[in-house]
């Protein structure tokens, strides 16, 4: 059985703002999506633990820079969820702000882990993060999450399309299809998680 290297992750830290994060070395790979979109439940099981980043019923609880360690040189952050959550507008504000300060200014992030909803893809801002992390050169992965709940021509449709309007959006973004109770994909993203956190 192959050892899951992401099963070390241990939860260091919630920043606020970018300065409050680790040291800007090493490597690190940010999780991002919209509100509904199954983030949390994704890190989880790409780390196979149940506990690791907080899931919720209410969209929208991850509301800080979350912080998780591999080892000395890698982290995962899981980033604020966009959308759902009800809060005010000022504090909305400044998470996009948080986030936005995030993407550019952190010399160890190697890749964005953006996170769609294989039922809803492509949303405004899943269109908003492929085009920066394209300008930008950033890395970026997508996991079209609740697969199992696509029929199998359903799911190998939507993967054609979202891997379709990536290329037309100029963007060289990885795609696969997900999926936390049936464990879609797992091997593939950790596999590519692996290869994102070695670039250099």
């Amino acid at each position: 059985m192959k050892t899951n290297p992401f099963r070390s992750a241990q939860f260091v830290l919630s920043a606020a703002e970018v300065r409050q994060l680790p040291a800007d070395s090493g490597a690190e790979i940010a999780f991002a999506g919209r509100s509904n979109a199954g983030k949390s439940s994704a890190l989880n099981a790409i780390c196979d633990q149940s506990g690791l980043a907080r899931t919720s019923k209410t969209p929208g609880r991850t509301q800080l820079l979350n912080v998780f360690v591999l080892d000395e040189g890698r982290r995962l952050i899981d980033l604020p969820g966009y959308g759902y959550a009800k809060v005010p507008e000022a504090v909305r504000e400044r998470w996009r702000a948080a986030i936005d300060a995030y993407l550019r200014q952190r010399d160890s992030l190697r890749a964005v882990v953006l996170i769609m909803d294989s039922r809803h893809p492509l949303k405004e801002f899943d269109l908003q993060m492929l085009a920066y992390c394209r300008d930008i050169g950033l890395g970026c992965h997508v996991l079209l999450t609740k697969a199992d709940k696509l029929s199998r021509g359903e799911a190998a449709g939507t993967l054609a399309l979202v891997r379709k309007e990536i290329a037309a959006l100029g963007s060289n973004a990885s795609v696969q299809l997900f999926s936390v109770p049936a464990k879609t994909g797992l091997d593939e993203a950790r596999a590519t998680l692996i290869g994102l956190l070695s670039q250099p």
